[in-house]
């Protein structure tokens, strides 16, 4: 089991920055990749970034340039640095871990870009 609780999410004008943390306790030692995904209303689930065990990141082609991955080990924390934000940046953002072939979430953290 894994848990993962989100947090750094608010409100900010377009073009600003925040930083997204989400912190893993549980069985992390067996945690395969973790990612961040964000859902607008109406809109399905897309994924955001993920960054693997061994350090590989992706990233969605809308955030490339503007959005960083990272990680903490000592802290088990997973961060999300969201630069030059968007209006349609606007989502629930959730923190992803897969663990051999389950899959956790987090509750969630709010994003708002006003424009």
């Amino acid at each position: 089991q894994v848990q993962l609780v989100e947090s750094g999410g608010g409100l900010v004008q377009a073009g600003g920055s925040l930083r997204l943390s989400c912190a893993a306790s549980g069985s992390i030692f067996r945690i395969k990749a973790m990612g961040w995904y964000r859902q607008a209303p109406g809109k399905q689930r897309e994924l955001v970034a993920t960054i693997l065990s061994g350090g590989n990141t992706n990233y969605a082609d809308s955030v490339k340039g503007r959005f960083t991955i990272s990680r903490d080990n000592a802290k088990n924390t997973v961060y999300l640095r969201m630069n030059s934000l968007k209006p349609e940046d606007t989502a629930v953002y959730s923190c992803n871990a897969i663990v051999a072939v389950s899959s956790y979430w987090g509750q969630g953290t709010q994003v708002t870009v006003s424009s």
